[in-house]
């Protein structure tokens, strides 16, 4: 079977970077890089979760940033939910956090 068009299987968890279960920071606040997007948390250095208009809709944006000429710029490796796909996610989260806790 060939790999063509498949994604390698990465060892790169949100988790690895985060110490335990700690809470992440919680920081509301406008990014100043996107006059159109409040930082909502910082999950770790340089991944945040983030609430902005985008072609006139409200997203949820999950996303690593990294840094250029002296400016957070969004990478390409993350996720932007639309409000619907927040819902069903935000409707799930006990069976996340069971499903996380059998496997722990």
């Amino acid at each position: 079977m060939s790999g063509k068009g498949k994604r390698k299987e990465e060892n790169n968890h949100a988790s690895d970077d985060s110490e335990g279960h700690a809470p992440p920071n919680k920081v509301a606040k406008k990014d100043s890089d996107d006059p159109d997007s409040i930082v909502v948390c910082e999950i770790s250095k340089n991944r945040r979760v983030s609430v902005r208009n985008w072609q006139g809709k409200i997203v949820i944006d999950i996303r690593e940033f990294y840094q250029k000429d002296g400016k957070q710029l969004p990478g390409k490796k993350g996720i932007s939910l639309t409000m619907d796909q927040w819902n069903v996610l935000r409707d799930h989260i006990e069976e996340i956090d069971e499903a996380v806790n059998e496997d722990s």
